[in-house]
């Protein structure tokens, strides 16, 4: 089979859907055509891209490296014969992009590039989701990616809007020798003697949900650093057993960190998609966001601790 520019939107397409079925109907395929492009795509490369799960697809470590390959392509391909208009001194865009500390960034930045290459991002690190909304107002941004909380929507003026990209569940970083290092799934309630590090007010909602969540669990934390850096820096203090502290679901453990659920699943934070109305087209704001929908899904699938509890939560739900 010679490889050629339809195989490569077919894998983009699986990528960015995480299941081969959704890849089928966003193409206008049937999703027996569509998986049988699949195994000759793989065949072609000598080995599956994707892995098979009762959830979806998510790419393998080759596939990941074939399907970025596959996006700058099509990227160059489509800016084949394309020229500035007659006078302009410049066909790039610049779009002017605040975010939170959220994991979605850095692969967000990257699919973006390569579905916009006329497009420059200009990113700046903002941490409370608060000043975020006043960037935007302000019209000192043009999009971000913010945060919130279950029954704290994010609050904005009208010139405003925003677009959920995923709410994922807060999970628990411990040292390996902790005493709950052992189990799948730790309670809040058995974390009330530790000492926690916490990130400070972000302006939407946070730390006052996990003091909520404490309350709920019958204690309040004995002791609290508040903490905003590096996360190699936090989970090294936390490796060395200086406490502990709910982290981002796709956070990767270095060694002697263990990451685990919380039972109940008391905290959960959404990572939302935010735009000034008049400075964003509709189909920029689209690629904004399946951009960062399939960095997270690319996150979620090399998260083992994530997948574990999908697992257990989802057959448990009978979903």
């Amino acid at each position: 089979m010679d490889l050629e520019l339809r195989h490569l939107r077919v894998l983009c397409a699986i990528a960015d859907a995480g299941s081969v079925g959704r890849a089928a109907s966003d193409l206008g395929y049937s999703q027996p055509a569509m998986s049988t492009q699949l195994r000759r795509i793989e065949r072609h490369f000598g080995q599956p891209l994707f892995e098979r799960g009762a959830t979806g697809v998510r790419p393998t470590r080759y596939g990941v490296e074939v399907v970025a390959q596959a996006r700058d392509v099509l990227a160059r391909a489509a800016a084949i014969g394309c020229r500035p208009a007659a006078g302009a001194t410049s066909g790039r865009r610049t779009l002017r992009v605040a975010a939170t500390n959220s994991p979605v960034l850095s692969g967000m930045v990257s699919r973006v590039r390569a579905r916009l290459p006329d497009v420059t991002l200009a990113v700046s690190s903002v941490y409370a989701s608060s000043r975020i909304v006043e960037l935007l107002e302000d019209g000192e941004v043009d999009a971000a990616v913010a945060a919130d909380y279950p029954g704290m929507e994010l609050k904005h003026a009208d010139t405003v809007t925003h677009r959920g990209i995923v709410t994922e569940p807060t999970f628990v970083a411990l040292p390996t020798r902790h005493r709950l290092g052992h189990r799948a799934q730790v309670s809040l309630a058995d974390l009330a003697e530790d000492a926690w590090f916490l990130t400070p007010d972000d302006g939407a909602g946070w730390p006052g949900v996990f003091y909520t969540a404490c309350a709920a669990a019958g204690f309040s934390p004995v002791a609290v650093h508040e903490f905003l850096g590096d996360q190699l820096q936090l989970q090294s203090m936390i490796a060395d057993g200086l406490g502990v502290s709910v982290v981002q679901a796709t956070l990767r453990p270095i060694p002697d960190v263990v990451i685990r659920p919380l039972i109940g699943t008391p905290l959960w934070c959404r990572y939302v998609l935010a735009w000034r109305r008049d400075a964003v087209a509709e189909g920029v704001v689209e690629d904004l966001f399946h951009s960062a929908a399939s960095a997270y899904r690319e996150l979620a699938g090399r998260s083992p601790h994530l997948r574990a509890w999908a697992a257990r939560t989802w057959r448990g739900s009978g979903a």
